[in-house]
């Protein structure tokens, strides 16, 4: 009879891992090594195979757990995502998260027939599941060694590594349906034209899940914009509790009417992140900490679930794989995805390169693993060598590949986009003014909150004097007739805000 653990040893525990965890993370930067590799050693330490002796094999469980961290990941990077820099790279990154990953899944999978002796459902199976990169561990390992990309460069890694995910999840999903469905029936097993037809007839299904949930992305996200400026809620606390609902309701209803969930929420966030709402910031700062905690989680969970052991008869043909990944799959799937645009061979090389593989393929590869597929066991402990693999050797080689290649910029670190603090507000002018604006009677802006004004670009309220009482203002706070607004603008932009107030101001050279 087994005897259970009380929930005071599981926190004790849990918040253990997470400290640890939190206190590498400064070792990883000063070796340059992403943190997701620690986390997972961390995992792998604290299982029933390391010294932690926490014995954990549910591949439902870390799937779960997975699934809703990808979640909170791929909003927050969204949120943080600024459209102006995508814009001029959306095709070609389009092209690498679709294109890109077939050729690379394919590859791969070709590669695992000839070393493992792989059915060619089962090679391809491997192959899709390890073509999406992580763009979390790039851009730790960029910012650890003050590493500015090129222009483009930088926005183009980061869309291929936040919308690749969808590509390799839908393929895993179909790849697995029909592993599973050969195998059941024992029709096709192998047979490269019942594979091409399968393959084929998931086009249209292919088509119509991406397109729900971009459609469905953009619609809810400006949904969420519009609930959060309009509900005013009365506890500035609920506003994260807010978020949280919607982004979560953003994914399951896509899903559930078969659009792809991850695509939708990671479109609702860039249309979220790229609009002006109340508490943006503090809103912000909550999601990108909570996206932290759910990388914490998953990569904890994932380390705890493999087992060291069962590694190492893999590591021959994991080598293999890892480096074909690396040196021919990868670079392949670039230079065609990337055939037609201006991008040089140094750029295209360094992409290239820069395909870290991260939490996202072993997730994935736990769901061969719930499907019952063969050779499931062996696909996962392939997966995460080869994860671990790729994290080890592209991530502390990254920067001098950028160095060796000239494509880093001569920008210096302390003037970088990463070094301003998160309340620095860049819009305003030099020539900016304080003005005072008093609300008039019968003003349009009464009733309203600072951010249904529309205040023109660079100019900011700092102050509502109500009668005696000084307010420090935010997006949320109602505008009422009598107050005394103190705008700091340029002189155009104060006269705009004037004329939303509908009366005339009083200016001072802000020094």
């Amino acid at each position: 009879m087994s005897i259970p653990i009380s929930i005071e040893y599981i926190l004790l525990g849990a918040s253990l891992l997470l400290l640890v965890s939190i206190v590498s993370s400064k070792i990883s930067v000063r070796l340059g090594i992403p943190a997701l590799l620690l986390f997972l050693a961390i995992g792998m330490l604290a299982g029933s195979e390391g010294i932690g002796g926490i014995y954990f094999d549910d591949p439902w469980l870390a799937q779960f757990l997975g699934v809703i961290a990808l979640v909170f990941i791929l909003f927050a990077g969204g949120l943080d995502t600024h459209w102006a820099d995508l814009r001029p790279v959306l095709s070609q990154g389009l092209a690498l998260a679709t294109v890109g990953v077939l050729i690379s899944g394919v590859l791969v999978g070709w590669f695992a027939t000839v070393v493992l002796g792989f059915t060619l459902q089962e090679g391809l199976l491997l192959g899709v599941i390890v073509s999406s990169t992580d763009a979390a561990a790039v851009f730790a390992v960029l910012r650890a060694k003050g590493i500015n990309l090129k222009s483009g460069l930088g926005p183009l890694v980061e869309l291929e590594s936040g919308s690749n995910d969808p590509m390799a999840v839908f393929l895993t999903v179909s790849l697995t349906e029909i592993l599973s469905h050969s195998q059941l029936t024992g029709d096709g097993h192998g047979d490269i034209g019942a594979l091409g037809s399968s393959m084929l007839a998931l086009v249209p299904e292919f088509v119509l899940e991406m397109a729900l949930g971009a459609v469905l992305g953009y619609l809810l996200g400006r949904g969420i914009v519009m609930l959060i400026n309009r509900i005013r809620l009365d506890y500035e606390g609920l506003y994260p509790v807010l978020t949280v609902s919607l982004m979560l309701l953003v994914y399951a209803g896509t899903a559930s009417v078969h659009g792809n969930g991850f695509l939708a929420v990671y479109v609702a966030g860039l249309v979220v992140g790229n609009s002006d709402f109340v508490h943006k910031r503090s809103l912000t700062r909550f999601h990108d900490g909570f996206a932290w905690l759910m990388q914490l989680v998953m990569f904890l969970t994932l380390g705890l679930l493999v087992f060291p052991s069962r590694l190492v008869p893999i590591i021959g043909p994991g080598v293999l794989i890892a480096l074909f990944l690396m040196l021919v799959a990868r670079p392949a799937s670039i230079f065609v995805s990337l055939f037609f645009t201006r991008l040089g061979l140094r750029e295209k090389a360094f992409i290239g390169w820069v395909g870290l593989r991260g939490a996202v393929p072993i997730i994935l590869a736990t769901f061969p693993l719930l499907a019952g597929v063969s050779r499931a066991d062996t696909i996962f402990n392939l997966v995460f060598f080869i994860v671990l693999f790729s994290v080890l050797l592209q991530g502390t080689t990254l920067g001098q590949a950028a160095r060796w290649l000239k494509v880093e910029t001569l920008t210096p670190a302390s003037t970088a986009a990463y070094s301003y603090p998160s309340e620095f507000v860049p819009a305003l002018s030099s020539e900016s003014k304080v003005s005072q604006i008093v609300v008039p009677r019968g003003s349009s802006a009464k009733g309203k909150s600072i951010m249904d004004l529309r205040l023109p670009r660079g100019a900011l309220v700092v102050l509502v004097t109500r009668g005696e009482n000084n307010i420090v203002p935010n997006g949320a706070t109602v505008i009422a007739e009598g107050d005394k607004l103190v705008v700091l603008a340029d002189e155009d932009a104060g006269a705009d805000v004037a004329r939303l107030v509908g009366n005339n101001i009083s200016t001072r050279a802000h020094r």
